[in-house]
């Protein structure tokens, strides 16, 4: 009888032993799947918000303000084709994200748009491509005050053109864009925004035609006065404060050339950017043109133009041309034994100075 009795409780223990196997197979996953998905609970009670950002680039290098450049333009009179000056789309967008004007964070995304997630219920984005080399971002803290300069430039031979004003670096391609007040998204939700990044920095293609001389001529560089020293990120505006922007230019069969990018003209509200704002510059803003020539005989001949004219229809990009320039035989002559390296300025390269933050 205990013998039997033993068996029984062998064949009992086996047989719940069989069930526990069993029950821990069915169990386990189960303790897994709920885990999991409290795990998946928890990750959409997360507190955020997003913006999914779709990018369009405004791809123009000037603005029409009475000149019609785009449908007026002559391939053959100004040497170029009319979308050789349009800038291509950058590479890479910086998202500065603004609770009351503050800035909160930063993060980045590629040219085409991203996700951008959202700090509070009321945010606002400012948009601009972060591929520079010359620009330096001011004010960046505050919305409104954000603004984009370019770094300084010397040229030791180069006098005092306007007052007051520093020497400067073309600025590079720089585009922006402005999102204020992003309200009515809830948690865990990412809302579609349109982003249309438009262009801060416009391009002259300046001339100066050369009647006499050319052939004389090695090396050529110029600078342009009274232009605007900064732009606004958030509108486009343009403060009051100018400086002169210093450039290289290209030497050819009737004279020199360059491609100047620029903010445009000082206190300029821009009109494209949503703002009431008139069509022409200040009519009181004076802008001046230099040319240096570096001649084969070593000197340097300066020549001062007064393009104020020519600049009250073309604030936002355009063609600047000035011509009637001579270089005589006496600028161009050569002293008995003298020997000169015109390959470069020599002391008279231009410097740039180290940006600082």
């Amino acid at each position: 009888m205990e013998i039997m009795e033993r068996k029984q409780t062998k064949e009992r223990r086996c047989a719940m032993n069989t069930i526990y196997r069993i029950l821990s197979g069915i169990a386990l996953p189960c303790v897994v799947v709920l885990l999991l998905g409290g795990c998946r609970k928890d990750l959409c009670d997360n507190h955020y918000r997003a913006a999914k950002v779709d990018t369009d680039w405004e791809q123009v290098w000037e603005r029409d303000y009475g000149r019609d450049w785009k449908n007026n333009w002559s391939d053959e009179r100004w040497g170029y084709p009319y979308a050789e000056f349009i800038p291509g789309a950058p590479e890479g967008i910086s998202v500065l994200i603004y609770d009351d004007d503050s800035e909160s964070t930063k993060t980045f995304l590629p040219s085409s748009g991203g996700e951008v997630i959202l700090n509070a219920e009321n945010s606002s984005l400012l948009f601009y491509n972060n591929d520079t080399q010359y620009i330096i971002f001011d004010d960046m803290a505050k919305a409104p005050l954000a603004r984009a300069t370019t770094s300084t430039r010397t040229r030791a031979s180069l006098g005092v053109l306007h007052a007051n004003e520093r020497t400067v670096n073309p600025p590079d391609v720089l585009y922006a864009a402005f999102t204020p007040g992003l309200t009515g998204i809830d948690l865990h939700e990412s809302y579609k925004l349109g982003v249309k990044m438009q262009p801060l920095v416009y391009t002259y293609l300046v001339r100066f035609k050369i009647e006499k001389g050319v052939e004389y001529a090695s090396l050529a560089r110029g600078a342009l006065a009274g232009m605007a020293e900064a732009v606004m990120l958030r509108d486009g505006s343009t403060p009051d404060e100018t400086a002169t922007l210093l450039f290289d230019c290209r030497l050819t069969s009737w004279g020199a050339e360059a491609q100047v990018c620029s903010f445009g003209v000082a206190g300029f509200p821009d009109r494209y950017f949503g703002k009431a704002a008139g069509s022409k510059a200040k009519e009181a803003q004076r802008y001046t043109l230099n040319l240096e020539l570096r001649l084969r005989n070593g000197r340097i001949k300066t020549l001062l133009f007064d393009v104020s004219d020519q600049m009250l229809d073309q604030p936002r990009g355009g063609v600047i041309e000035v011509g009637n320039i001579e270089i005589g035989e006496d600028d161009a002559s050569v002293d008995s034994g003298f020997d000169v390296n015109v390959d470069d300025w020599g002391e008279y390269e231009d410097i740039d100075l180290p940006i600082t933050h």
